[in-house]
């Protein structure tokens, strides 16, 4: 179950849905680097205040749907994941900052969408998770943690 974020003086479920295209849309996310990035982003969980409920891949794009408190502005949510993510896969694939012409992982803009935990979580997974049916999208990650109803509210 997705649980609400408790802090000294708030009470909150933030969560966005971020779409990241890799740069000149090019198609790197092979099976071997995407399982390296969903790796990362749990070790991003680990150290920061984002928690991934789901990833997947386009082949040349990545959805996250993920939910932070409200310290964290959705930009510095996209810069913390796009900065890790690009750093530990160049490390880890030195063929692929080649294939990028020694440039950037990621394109420098992305997408972003606040989710409502009562309203349209569900229609975002779903969106997510039927890409693939246009293109090749991959599930690398569904967190555990399902969204519920709280308190009777919808």
């Amino acid at each position: 179950m997705l649980e609400h974020k408790y802090k000294r003086h708030n009470k909150t479920k933030l969560m966005y849905h971020i779409v990241c295209p890799a740069k000149y849309r090019k198609k790197i996310f092979t099976p071997e680097v995407e399982k390296s990035l969903k790796e990362i982003c749990l070790e991003i969980q680990d150290r920061h205040e984002i928690n991934f409920i789901e990833i997947g891949t386009d082949n040349d794009h990545v959805h996250f749907l993920v939910q932070s408190v409200p310290s964290l502005s959705v930009s510095s949510i996209v810069k913390t994941i796009k900065g890790v993510t690009s750093r530990e896969l160049f490390k880890k694939y030195k063929e692929l900052k080649q294939e990028l012409w020694g440039g950037n992982l990621w394109t420098s803009g992305y997408y972003a969408n606040t989710v409502g935990d009562y309203s349209n979580t569900e229609a975002i997974i779903k969106y997510i998770s039927e890409q693939g049916k246009k293109t090749e999208y991959k599930q690398l990650y569904r967190s555990d943690n399902q969204l519920t109803m709280f308190d009777g509210y919808i």
